[in-house]
């Protein structure tokens, strides 16, 4: 599209959750991640992405906090549930 305008008709800029909540819609049973026998669709993974947040968020971590994990094993935690238990 060289020459075009942007405009909210023909471009978004994409966030990695609005990405998500658009490959949801769009490619809803479609495999976004997958894993030997493991399989996700786009939409497992923007609601497992949700809840990973929504677990963040409930020991108390938001928007400009610094935190660091490793989400190597995000693949296989599926299996068991997911908990995340907030330090005392």
């Amino acid at each position: 599209m060289e020459g075009a305008i942007r405009c909210s008709t023909n471009y978004v800029p994409l966030s990695l959750i609005s990405f998500l909540e658009r490959s949801a819609i769009v490619y809803r049973d479609i495999p976004s991640i997958m894993y030997g026998d493991i399989v996700y669709t786009w939409r497992q993974t923007l609601e497992r992405c949700t809840r990973l947040a929504s677990a963040l968020a409930q020991l108390g971590i938001s928007r400009g906090d610094v935190n660091a994990f490793e989400l190597a094993f995000f693949v296989w935690v599926p299996r068991w549930q997911l908990r995340i238990q907030k330090e005392e």
